[in-house]
């Protein structure tokens, strides 16, 4: 059977921390998207959920990262930041708009997360999702949602994510809820428990276990031994997999990302 892509990455590139730990010693700044991107497969840009960014910036970053490297966008905050949803039109469509297509096959899942506090509301969720764009620029659109409150772990929302054909985020997390539900034709996964005394910020058994989560998204199939809502299976089909180490120990997330890599 055909398997879908599997990309590791981490957040970002510009970190104090990573320069003489990931990034060779004196290593020049506006070279470290360059190196990061030559270690890791996919890099998940946290900048743009707090400012606009133009074309030409985007096309830079496709530039500077390799064939097959693949950028995933965190949306703004100004979409998702706000008591109405279903008001966030003019916001979707000023963030898509901006340019992010310059990034052309470069261009991965767009993150749309959502606050803590955020409660599932279904009418109002529904009609967030109806305003996600299918393409911009003549580019398809593949859509990530983040949700961090537990009032969305319901049925009802996990099959309104299938429907629109949204990939719910599965969250390895100390903090909020995870619903490892598959829902789209691809998965997204941020593993947000890295340790800093653990040089890879999870350990061997973890990284392994992970591992075979990623394969088995990758063949269509649905990951043991993680939280589900709805207890069914998804269509068997070939799913690309971004799993991104991001957050906790953020120090260790290069080392975590590229010893999964060489795993999968």
């Amino acid at each position: 059977m055909s398997e879908g892509a599997i990309r590791v990455g981490i957040g970002g590139w510009t970190y104090e921390p990573w320069r003489g730990t990931f990034y060779p010693e004196k290593w020049p700044q506006k070279r470290e998207l360059e190196y990061a991107a030559s270690r890791v497969t996919a890099i998940e840009v946290n900048g743009t959920y707090y400012s606009g960014f133009k074309p030409a910036t985007f096309a830079g970053w496709a530039a500077a990262a390799p064939d097959n490297f693949v950028f995933t966008l965190k949306a703004s905050r100004y979409c998702t930041n706000r008591k109405v949803l279903a008001e966030a039109g003019e916001s979707i469509a000023r963030f898509v708009g901006q340019g992010i297509t310059e990034l052309g096959d470069k261009l991965g899942p767009i993150l749309w997360q959502f606050m803590a506090t955020k409660k599932f509301d279904a009418d109002d969720f529904g009609a967030f999702l109806k305003l996600l764009p299918a393409s911009e620029g003549g580019i398809a659109l593949r859509h990530a949602v983040q949700v961090r409150h537990e009032s969305f772990a319901v049925p009802a929302f996990v099959d309104m994510a299938r429907a629109a054909g949204v990939a719910i985020v599965y969250a390895d997390s100390a903090d909020y809820p995870a619903i490892a539900d598959v829902t789209g034709d691809f998965v997204y996964a941020r593993l947000e428990n890295a340790r800093e005394a653990v040089p890879t910020g999870y350990d061997d058994v973890a990284l392994d276990r992970w591992a075979v989560a990623a394969r088995t998204w990758a063949t269509g199939g649905r990951a043991a031994n993680l939280p589900y809502v709805v207890d069914v299976d998804p269509p068997k089909r070939p799913r690309d997999a971004f799993v991104f180490f991001i957050n906790g120990a953020k120090v260790r997330a290069p080392h975590g990302a590229m010893a999964l890599n060489e795993r999968v």
